[in-house]
């Protein structure tokens, strides 16, 4: 007998799986029906978008306003936040005197596009602002003490940090001195103490209002662009663009979009808002720099929410990864066809680079997790390890172990100092573990957020830092892994499967981090065709007794247990497999398939 969703308790990859929100409306009638009624018409459209909406928290009165997010409906009022004002008028004033300004931002993408909406942004004010991106491997994260003192050296007498400076107070200390007036646009944690900015704005700061700190979960690009509204506003009732019309703000979601997504920013409220719109304005090219990279990507189409972080935000980071930090926002920035075309060629080549680097350090930080032993933390350091690379290859371990994870690469620096990169999972605040270590006198520096983290520490120290994350966070770990499950939102027959139930399901995006995509099961089925390709791929052609067959793949999984059944186990087994239903356009006509996330025996 078939076993339906609701059963399963432990699939290929040891997770439960329940219906997503206790809702069964749809995968009940698809699982319970006889092959030629699953997903029948009437269920594709409004219907199934709502349930979508409904089932991912979403009361029924607000249906419509989440079925089509946008800014006139989620955006606040930039002045809800500590500091927001200030910092306008201080740009303003920069603006309308003509002083240099400064844009320091951090070498990933929420800091590329962050300085470059920024620089976009004051140049349609009629501002010629500069940007500073620090090399990841001399300077390290955050603004630069010395750095930030040579630009007011130059002129700039003024600067902004974004994605950064949230807890710079000694390199803010010395440009105070200097004279150097730093605004910091930040959305990391920060500690009951400010660092002395001239004006500081993080939805994340402790003394934030109720209404500021729901906004906490919008990446630093999100941010950069309420500062531009903000100070647009505050020109206004200068009468500033009396003599012309004001900045058109709408045309820089496309960096909102991009650095949002890239980010892993949960894509909820504003942030999903930002998102929708920006993919619309990314589909009219209007971004030099990015119609480029779009190019150099070779996508063909307009880019989805998935391309910003798998095909384009890889693009931009691996600049600050393993190459020229400074290449994003020159890409993101550049009016000239020619020379985008050319920084995208050179990030694409990049970006081939960093792929390789990051093999050959997952394999050694695997390596070292084979004889970590069982830890709340994987905290796993050696040497030769690229820093570039090293919170890819946490993210990737953190996958497989499912435990939060830090990867160290020795000898980072002139002092023989370690720097790491961490992910976390969700339930556990990694960010603030970090910072409670950094308090503790166990890092030299050390930030981040709920789900990811950086750190310099001492050689001597990783042993206790070991210790204090598995002391802290044990409880939150064991907490979060027994909640573990996989949630389904529909299940149907392999006929179900079609290009017409994908473009209905997107309906319902754009899909990320705190927005779940679709989940659908589709069972039972048997793999007529399982083989491993790629790097560490598993492709797979499946039937069900419907007659009906589709393609499936299972990225990164060869190696794994769900992976490895599916390999050497499938022969006279049925199976349910889950996952995102995608659309393959390879062929001379659009067809379904399955990216696989895990898979159950039916029988």
């Amino acid at each position: 007998m078939t076993r339906p969703i609701t059963s399963i308790d432990q699939s290929l990859s040891g997770l439960a799986w329940r219906w997503r929100g206790g809702n069964m409306d749809f995968g009940a009638q698809a699982a319970d029906a006889a092959p030629d009624q699953q997903m029948p018409d009437q269920h594709l459209g409004d219907d199934l978008v709502d349930q979508l909406l409904l089932s991912r928290g979403i009361d029924r009165a607000e249906l419509d306003r989440h079925r089509r997010p946008t800014l006139r409906e989620f955006l606040p009022d930039p002045s809800i936040f500590r500091d927001m004002d200030k910092a306008a008028a201080r740009l303003a004033d920069a603006i309308t005197a003509g002083e240099a300004i400064a844009v320091y931002g951090d070498y990933d993408v929420d800091g590329a596009t962050s300085a470059a909406l920024l620089i976009r942004f004051l140049r349609l004010c009629g501002s010629d602002a500069r940007a500073y991106i620090p090399d990841r491997l001399l300077e390290g994260y955050g603004p630069s003490g010395a750095a930030l003192v040579r630009l007011g050296a130059e002129g700039a007498r003024l600067v902004v940090t974004v994605d950064c400076g949230a807890m710079a107070h000694e390199a803010l200390a010395m440009a105070a001195d200097a004279g150097v007036e730093v605004i910091v646009v930040d959305h990391h944690k920060c500690s009951a103490e400010l660092p002395p900015a001239l004006a500081l704005v993080n939805p994340n700061r402790l003394d934030e209002s109720d209404e500021a700190a729901a906004h906490g979960h919008l990446a630093a690009v999100g941010m950069a662009f309420l500062l531009a509204i903000a100070t647009a506003r505050d020109l206004r009732a200068r009468g500033y663009f009396a003599g012309g019309p004001p900045p058109d703000l709408m045309g820089l979601l496309d960096l909102v979009a991009l650095g949002t997504v890239a980010d892993v920013a949960q894509l909820r409220g504003l942030n999903r808002a930002m998102v929708a719109q920006g993919l619309k304005v990314m589909a009219r090219r209007e971004n030099t720099g990015l119609a480029a990279l779009i190019d150099a990507s070779r996508l063909g189409r307009s880019p989805s929410c998935s391309d910003l972080g798998f095909a384009l935000g890889p693009r931009i980071n691996a600049a600050g990864r393993i190459g020229d930090s400074g290449l994003g926002v020159r890409l993101l920035t550049t009016p000239d066809a020619d020379e985008a075309m050319d920084i995208a060629a050179r990030l694409s080549q990049l970006n081939d680079e960093r792929r390789a680097i990051e093999q050959a350090v997952q394999e050694a930080a695997e390596t070292a997790l084979a004889q970590a032993g069982d830890r709340a933390v994987h905290v796993l350091a050696g040497s030769g390890w690229h820093p570039g690379v090293i919170g890819i290859v946490a993210g990737r371990i953190k996958e497989k172990s499912g435990r939060p994870t830090l990867i160290i690469a020795l000898d980072a620096d002139e002092a023989g100092n370690g720097k790491g990169s961490g992910r976390s999972i969700a339930g556990v605040d990694l960010g603030a573990a970090v910072i409670a270590a950094r308090a503790a006198g166990l890092l030299i520096a050390g930030g981040g957020h709920a789900m990811a983290c950086g750190l310099t520490v001492a050689p001597g120290q990783i042993g206790a830092l070991q210790a204090f994350l598995d002391e802290r966070l044990a409880r939150d770990v064991a907490r979060a892994r027994a909640a573990q499950t996989l949630l389904i939102d529909l299940s149907l027959a392999p006929r179900g499967l079609t290009p017409d139930l994908v473009n209905t399901l997107e309906m319902a995006g754009p899909f990320g981090i705190g927005w779940p995509g679709p989940r659908v099961a589709i069972g039972p089925v048997r793999l007529v065709k399982c083989e491993p390709v790629g790097q560490d791929h598993v492709r797979m052609v499946a039937t069900g007794n419907d007659g009906a067959s589709f393609k499936a793949i299972a990225f990164r999984a060869a190696t794994t247990p769900l992976g490895q059944a599916l390999l050497h186990g499938h022969k006279g087994r049925r199976f349910w497999l889950t996952g995102r239903a995608r659309i393959d356009d390879w062929g001379s006509r659009p067809a379904a398939e399955l990216h696989v996330d895990d898979a159950a025996f039916a029988d």
